[in-house]
């Protein structure tokens, strides 16, 4: 599955096939009712298809509600999967880290061949080229992800060499997250980092945390200073934010672009709050708030659904199927304890939450692959301890595999 997210969609797909068939063959169906979480996820996604009744462009519908199929696939599979023994989960750390290096090597070629080109295109906030298709929102989040996925397996890790390779290749990549500068993938990292920083001080009372949250701030200063490409997106965000304070309507600017399409959906959802505008119909229900609202962004690229998933869904299938989205999200936090494993969870879920509130991070295959994946893998395979994330029914995956020090 993740090599496919890497290189080819049908290959995710059928990834996502596969895994499920496996995780589920011999399982009767009603262990997967036991899955609250499941459930729950089947109830807003099936308003999504309710929306086809009244959605005229019934192909894009189609296609947002195919890519949100892994919903009713994934969680039931990891809810049911059998428990991954120590070698295994080392063998896929090392297997994945191994394949977002290759990616970040792929992408970082493109800079070292074309610089001149690349640093200029930064500074209208192109990004040079990576894996996942050019998505490099979700490569970067993937990266950040697998960064806290590592510290969290360091413990588990059994030789001094493994551990050695594994902290050359998180250095690496973190390196990488500077020089592509994606605003996604730095801010699940500095969360992580500053999360894993205060848990060291207050939960372990170790000096190395506070040491770790007070040189951040040198740290991001020199990386912002002698990274070419993360200096030019510094200077965007600055240039952004004069924009806005100018009222600047124009859309050119993706971040004000982001502004302009949280206004006109909230206007929309208001004008259709119960069954929304259809999954089908948004980007012509959005030209039209466009041309009614900001009528000076014209061109077509500058004219965004809400990019925001919350927002989004409200908009596609009405406030019902918002607050059930809601709950959704919400309700993994349910058996939350004070423990290692709930501290890492937590910090998974909150970057993944930082990139429901500002992208339609669900709209696409690959986000809605990385949500799925991160969410479902820190709460059902990598504690091995914790009850089920769904809040009820017993855990068929008991067995602790990772220790708690």
């Amino acid at each position: 599955m993740v090599g496919g997210l890497l290189i080819s969609r049908l290959f995710l797909s059928v990834g996502m096939l596969i895994f499920g068939v496996n995780a589920l063959w011999g399982v009767h169906p009603r262990t997967w009712l036991r899955d609250k979480w499941w459930l729950t996820g089947l109830a807003w996604v099936g308003m999504y298809a309710l929306s086809g009744l009244w959605s005229t462009d019934k192909e894009t519908w189609g296609v947002l509600l195919q890519v949100k199929l892994p919903v009713l696939l994934l969680p039931v599979s990891f809810y049911c999967l059998p428990a991954f023994s120590r070698r295994q989960l080392e063998l896929l750390t090392l297997g994945i880290g191994l394949m977002l290096l290759a990616g970040a090597c792929y992408s970082v070629s493109f800079l070292i061949l074309h610089y001149q080109h690349y640093i200029q295109e930064y500074n209208v906030s192109h990004m040079i080229p990576t894996p996942v298709y050019g998505e490099y929102i979700c490569f970067s989040m993937t990266i950040a992800l697998y960064i806290c996925w590592c510290v969290y397996m360091w413990p588990s890790l059994n030789t001094r060499p493994v551990k050695w390779f594994t902290g050359f290749v998180m250095a690496l990549l973190a390196v990488y997250l500077h020089v592509l500068a994606s605003k996604s993938g730095l801010l699940a990292l500095y969360i992580f980092i500053i999360g894993w920083g205060l848990y060291l001080t207050i939960a372990r009372r170790s000096v190395a945390g506070l040491v770790v949250v007070l040189s951040l701030p040198v740290v991001l200063t020199l990386a912002v200073t002698y990274i070419p490409t993360l200096h030019e997106r510094k200077e965007h965000i600055i240039y952004t934010w004069y924009r806005y304070m100018d009222n600047d309507k124009s859309g050119r600017l993706g971040d004000l672009s982001r502004i302009a399409s949280y206004d006109i959906a909230l206007k929309l959802i208001k004008e259709h709050p119960i069954a929304g505008v259809g999954a089908g119909d948004m980007m012509p229900e959005m030209i039209k708030g466009y041309e009614k609202w900001y009528p000076s962004i014209t061109e077509q690229r500058n004219r965004l659904i809400p990019h925001n998933q919350f927002m989004t869904v409200g908009f596609a299938c009405g406030l019902p199927a918002m607050a059930l989205f809601i709950i959704w999200v919400f309700m993994p936090l349910r058996r939350m304890g004070r423990n290692r494993e709930s501290f890492f969870f937590f910090i998974i879920w909150l970057s993944l939450l930082m990139q429901l509130m500002v992208e339609p991070f669900l709209e696409g295959q690959f986000g809605v692959f990385v949500y799925l994946f991160f969410i479902l893998f820190f709460r059902n395979v990598l504690p091995g301890r914790l009850t089920a994330y769904s809040g009820g029914g017993e855990n068929l995956n008991p067995t602790p595999i990772i220790p708690a020090t």
